[in-house]
Parts: structure tokens; sequence; C-alpha cells
């Protein structure tokens, strides 16, 4: 039986319609991975599923007693509030004795990886707000949880850990994502919502692999189909042509079929449209020099902290070079330095001559929120000057996924995709030799990052590229950078070789800076479990369990008011809760030591 299904779902939004017609169910203890184009609808469909949003038409139907959490894109909470409140006020209403709801939020805390529970939320960084937003969710053991993009924003190693946790968790969710690694990583199922499908999506049991070989093989089948219901149409069509005396023995039943396989192949080719849409191809200028910026000892401090120090590289022409790091490591102030839009504390940046760049700023700073999506696009008259040609500007719109009835919407009230889209419009206008990229996948849905991926790997001229997204760092660099974000930096052969230094810097057994920066692979540690720590890691969940059931049991004796009228009772009492929670206390700090243990193993 379905957790929650939809039949004959509808919405639409003004003049765009999102889906209809949308009938599809999600069941218990699967994890899926809900993909599609912007405009797709999958942020409303979560967000209908989760009773925030209604639809326009159809049904919607969950089953009895069944819990659904909500996870936005956003992660807010109420001023002044600490971890712990947080979590203690996402399960106020939730049915349980007084005397369970701390003993749960000590052990969502304790899940979590805080430390203490008064860390106001406003002080943590983003993956730590992402994780206490997630706890509030899981605080309420949900039958499904429903996450939009839940990825976005976070840094490599805030995704790791996030895959780790729902690897680990018993858990059914569904998860809207760009990223194809944390897909293929904790899903066991792939929708994608995508109007060029019959019914309106696609779905494939399995990982995000096997997903793209079953939509492979799809595709393949349509494009047969369609070419194969194109001649019979162009069959029909002759026939029809030829007059009522020419087929005035035919059948009416098959003028009806001609016009129903001309109606076919129109649906056919209008779905085959809807996979278009977004068109990058960034032009090079054509120079033949080699070598296009040179830093050499470049150093720089923030805050009172060293980001990097005594960095040199070269950027090539043809070069895909990727900068990897945590959030706060120094990633956007490299580029920014190597830009030479900010100068280094030490050490020089040299640029070739007349070297031509193009900038995607995450922060965007270089739109005007104001300006209309017209005047964006098209600074002037509606006519766009694209490598020396003249553009109408609602086909230059059309190539980057835009409608025509949007180009009077202010740039500020697009959504984080389509400001993304018009950024990328004004970088490919004209040709240049290096193009800078930060974080341009953020924001972005599934099918733009695959075509942006595909356009920078043909880029002639050089690239430099931030991006959490592991995928496109590992197949379309040349050199990967990492940093450390306490100085330290080098060169490795992939984001995984990166995590592995970046862990043991932090364990205090990082490898020599010299040996890493070589591109040598780090030394790892010797790890994992040993037999016995095996089979103790195998039964501490239950001890951990049975702990906690003992020291509330003791919690509630000492609550009771038939105790608290007798001294020497409540005494005893007391010292035993206390020795009990200091059981618990132990249980967990041993199940977090074999816990990193075996994640190293």
């Amino acid at each position: 039986m379905a957790l929650i299904a939809v039949r004959d779902l509808e919405k639409t939004y003004a003049s765009h319609t999102l889906f209809e017609g949308l009938s599809i169910a999600f069941h218990p203890g699967e994890r899926v991975g809900l993909i599609g184009p912007n405009g797709a609808g999958k942020s409303t469909l979560l967000r209908i599923l989760a009773g925030l949003e209604s639809a326009d038409a159809g049904v919607i139907e969950c089953a009895k007693g069944a819990q659904i959490g909500y996870l936005p894109q956003l992660d807010v909470f109420a001023d002044g509030v600490t971890a712990e409140e947080a979590l203690s006020r996402a399960i106020v209403d939730v049915p349980m004795e007084e005397f369970e709801r701390p003993v749960r939020v000590r052990k969502m805390l304790r899940r979590l990886g805080f430390e203490a529970g008064d860390v106001p939320a406003s002080k943590l960084s983003g993956g730590w707000r992402k994780r206490l937003a997630i706890g509030c969710q899981l605080v309420r053991s949900p039958d499904l949880l429903l996450m939009d993009e839940p990825t976005n924003h976070l840094d490599i190693e805030g995704i790791d850990w996030l895959e780790t946790f729902l690897e680990r968790e018993d858990l059914a969710f569904l998860v809207t994502t760009h990223d194809r690694y944390f897909l293929e990583r904790v899903a066991d199922r792939i929708v994608e919502i995508n109007s060029r499908y019959a019914g309106g999506y696609l779905s494939s049991k399995g990982h995000y692999s096997d997903f793209l070989e079953r939509r492979e093989a799809f595709l393949q089948a349509e494009d047969v189909e369609r070419r194969a219901l194109a001649n019979a149409v162009r069959r029909e069509v002759d026939w029809l042509r030829r007059g009522p005396s020419a087929r005035g023995t035919k059948a009416q039943a098959r003028i009806e079929e001609a016009h129903d396989k001309i109606a076919q192949l129109a649906d056919a080719e209008r779905r085959s449209r809807a996979a278009s849409g977004l068109e990058i191809d960034f032009a090079a200028s054509g120079r033949k020099t080699n070598d296009l910026i040179t830093a050499k000892g470049i150093e720089k401090t923030l805050g009172g902290r060293c980001l990097f120090r005594d960095l040199t590289l070269h950027v090539r022409r043809g070069d895909r070079l990727g900068i990897a790091g945590n959030n706060a490591s120094g990633k956007t102030t490299l580029l920014k330095t190597l830009a030479r839009l900010a100068p280094p504390d030490a050490g020089q940046v040299k640029h070739a001559s007349e070297l031509r760049f193009a900038l995607f700023d995450q922060q965007r700073e270089q739109l005007d929120m104001t300006q209309t999506l017209r005047r964006a696009l098209c600074p002037s008259g509606d006519t766009v000057s694209y490598l020396g040609r003249a553009t109408h500007i609602v086909p230059w719109a059309k190539r980057f996924g835009f409608h025509p009835e949007q180009l009077d919407l202010r740039v500020g009230n697009l959504s984080g995709g389509e400001q993304a889209r018009v950024l990328m419009a004004l970088m490919i206008r004209e040709p240049v030799d290096v193009l800078l990229l930060d974080e341009p996948t953020n924001d972005l849905d599934l099918s733009s990052v695959e075509l942006l991926e595909e356009a920078l790997g043909e880029f002639p001229g050089a690239v430099v590229l931030i991006t959490h997204d592991r995928h496109m760092l590992d197949r379309l660099c040349t050199q990967l950078l990492g940093l450390h974000g306490d100085g330290a930096w080098g060169e490795y052969g992939s984001v995984e070789q990166w995590q592995l230094a970046d862990r043991e810097r932090k364990a205090n057994v990082a490898p020599p800076q010299e040996a890493a920066a070589r591109g040598a692979a780090p030394r790892a540690r010797k790890s994992g479990l040993t037999y016995l720590e095996k089979k103790e890691w195998e039964g501490i969940e239950a001890l951990i369990l049975r702990a906690e059931d003992e020291a509330a049991r003791l919690q509630a004796e000492v609550e009771d008011p038939a105790t608290s009228t007798d001294h020497e009772k409540l005494h005893d009492v007391y010292e035993a809760h206390r020795a009990a929670q200091a059981v618990v206390d132990a249980l967990y700090a041993r199940w977090q030591e074999l816990d990193a243990k075996r994640a190293e193993g």
C-alpha cells in the first residue's frame, strides 16, 4: 500500500502548466530521487504532498495515520532559538509523555553530531543549520520525509555528512536534488518529472546510473517510434490529398485513423520539444597564447585567518582547473585573486596581455535585481549583439529557457535557477580566454547542470571552476586544487583524494604539503573496526535504547509526587538516575568513537 499517492494531479501558475494528469505513488521504505527541468513542478509537488499548497485538480491519498515531514530549501529558525530549543519546539504537538521529550531531543542532538544544545541557530554555519533543520523533522519520527534541494549551498563536507546520515537512517524519503553523486549514493528509485514523457514522468528502480541507462533506452525507442509514426503520417497525408474520387471506396475509418496518427505525431513532437531548453555555447577568443594566468607565491589572510600561503599555479589554454574546499576555506577569495579583482597579501598574479575573461559570481552581484529581464538580456532596443551578429530578444530569451511573457518581469522576481541562466547569457555574448565560475550549479536543474558541464568541456579556452558538484569536478577538471582552510593547499587527482587529505589534516596526521602539491595520494591511516569492535558495534544500539529506557523510567520516578515526599527515596532515585544518565552518555560517546572508526575503514 502506498504511503501517499496522487491521481490526475494538475497545477498551473499564470499561463504556465507545471503538470497535468499526473498519477504517481510513493511506498514505505522507498528512497526516491525526484528530478526534472526547472519549471517542471518538483518543489510544487513536494509542497502539495506536504499539504502546504493545493492542486488545481486531482486527488491526493495518504495512508491512514501516516506522518509526512517536509524540509524546505531555506532553513528558517526563530530569532534567538538554540539548537535544543528548535528541536523541542518541533515536537511540541507530538503526543508523548512529557519526560520523553528531553530524552528524544538529547538523542537527536547526538545523532546530528552536536556536542551541546545551547548553541544559537543563528550562529551555525550553513551545513550545521541544515543538520538542525533535518533533525527538526526526524525528531517527529515521520513515515516519509520530503526534502527540497537539501544539498543546495552545502559544501562538500556537509554533503558527505548528509549522504552518510541518510544511508544509516531507517527512513523513507522523497528528495529533489541536482547532485548526481548524491542520487547515486542514497536513492533506490529515480523519478523524472518532465512533460516529454507520456503520463508526465519516468520512473526507474535502482540507482541514478540505472535510471540513465533506462532513460537512454526509452528515448531511443521513442525516437524510433516517432520516426515510424512520421512515415505513417506521410503516407496517410499523401492518401488524403488524392481527393474524394481517388479514395471514394476507402472506409471512413481510415480517414479517422489518419487524423488520429497526425494528432499522435503532433503530441510526440510536442513532448520531444519539451526536452529542449537551455542552450549554452561559450565562445573562445581564438588566441594562441598558452600561459593565461600565473600565480607565484600568493598569500591571503582574512579575519586574522590565513586562507592560503605560498600558492603557485599556472592556468594555460585548454586547462580545466577545479578548486575544492569547504565553506570559508578561501575558494571565492582565490578565484577573485586570480581574476585580479582582489590583491594578494604576498606574491603576484600575472595575466597574459589583454586577457579577456567572463565571471560567474555566486552572489550574482553583476545582476541588477530591479531591472527587467528584457533589459538584463538586451540593454537597449529589442536586438542582442551576439558574437557580432544581431539576434532578436525573443529567440535569444528562449535560448536560455525563458518565455516571451517573462521578459517584463524584474530579475529580482526570477527564481535562483533563472537568475543563473541570465548570468550565463551575459557570459556568452562575447568571446573570452578564460571562464571563471563560482558555484554555477546552485539552483540549476539536473539537465541544465549536464548541459553546462558539456559546454565547459567543449570550450577551447581555460576554465577555473568552484563547485560542490563532485561529479562535475571529477569528470571535467584536468587539475584539482584543494584548499584546507588553514593556509595549506595541494593538488589532487580527485575530490575523494582531497577529502581524505583534509580529514587527515584535521586528525593531525596530514601528509607533508610538498607531497600533496606534487599530486601524491595521501597515505590513509590504518583504520576500521577490529573483530571484537564489530561485535560491539552490532549490539551497541540496543544497549543505548535499554539505557535510555532505564534513565527515562528513573526520571519519571524522580518526578513522581509519591517519591518527592520521601526524602531518602528521592535521594536514592536521584543518584540512580544520575548514574543511569552517565551510562547513556558513555554509550553514546563509545557509539561515536566506533562510528568514526567504521567510517574510516
